[in-house]
């Protein structure tokens, strides 16, 4: 495995020494036993209680070229109380996925909230696509389907209500990369039961779906020109921003600024 400055066995090493070095016994509720030489915990304390072997956390602590699990980098993190950053540069440094990130938080009222302070048509997704909020520009914007749905979807939308293919400009190749965003995403949370029912639904329901799914292509959602035909304002340009919570990283803050 490559080692750079940002990632890899020798810089994760590092990192894990620094946190153990740092971790007091009482810290984690280990007894004071007499006067240590080793400054923080002990390895073979860590390794005990992350249930692995001294060696094996011996040895990553040492740099060695060995592959760490998931779940026992997991288990290390909650030993030395790792806070949320910290604990994601760790799976960074593993280049590995926290397992606890396939866990969807639930979403702040004050994000629900936040899409009512601007003036364009601003609008959150879940991981799945749902509209969780959105504010009344948006609704107008979406007129004839976002005011009438009781649980609007915008991959659903895209793929399943007749206004798309006339609203959005160029529908085809906005809908092929909506599948590769949710493809993208999809990868963080690969057994959600959720995600993995509604990719199958949208399959079952729509032939080009499927067939757009089936490309394997992942892109990120970014932003660019967005136009829509309105039946009653006309032609609209807008540019999209895209914002990613950092407190759940599974939705989306989307806004259609005039272009």
């Amino acid at each position: 495995m490559e080692n750079t400055l940002f990632a890899g066995p020798k810089t994760l090493g590092d990192f894990l020494r620094s946190q153990r070095e740092n971790t007091a016994p009482a810290d984690i509720g280990l007894p004071a036993q007499g006067r240590r030489r080793t400054r923080g915990l002990r390895r073979e304390e860590v390794a005990q209680l992350s249930g692995i072997s001294t060696t094996w956390y011996t040895w990553i602590e040492q740099g060695r070229d060995i592959v760490v699990s998931p779940q026992t980098l997991s288990n290390i993190a909650t030993v030395l109380r790792m806070k949320p950053t910290e604990r994601n540069y760790l799976f960074h440094l593993a280049r590995q996925n926290d397992p606890q990130e396939e866990q969807v938080a639930t979403v702040e009222n004050e994000a629900l909230a936040a899409v009512h302070q601007v003036d364009c048509p601003c609008y959150l997704l879940d991981l799945t696509w749902n509209m969780l909020a959105w504010n009344k520009a948006a609704e107008v914007l979406f007129s004839g389907w976002l005011g009438d749905d009781s649980q609007p979807n915008m991959m659903s939308f895209m793929f399943r209500h007749p206004l798309a293919r006339t609203l959005v400009a160029d529908w085809e190749t906005r809908a092929s990369r909506i599948v590769a965003e949710l493809r993208a995403d999809a990868m963080h949370y690969p057994h959600d039961h959720g995600l993995n029912s509604f990719v199958q639904s949208l399959s079952n329901d729509s032939e080009l779906f499927r067939a757009f799914w089936s490309r394997q292509q992942v892109v990120v959602r970014e932003g660019g020109e967005r136009v829509f035909l309105h039946p009653q304002q006309g032609e609209l340009h807008y540019r999209q921003m895209t914002w990613q919570l950092t407190s759940n990283r599974s939705v989306k803050m989307i806004m259609l600024m005039a272009g």
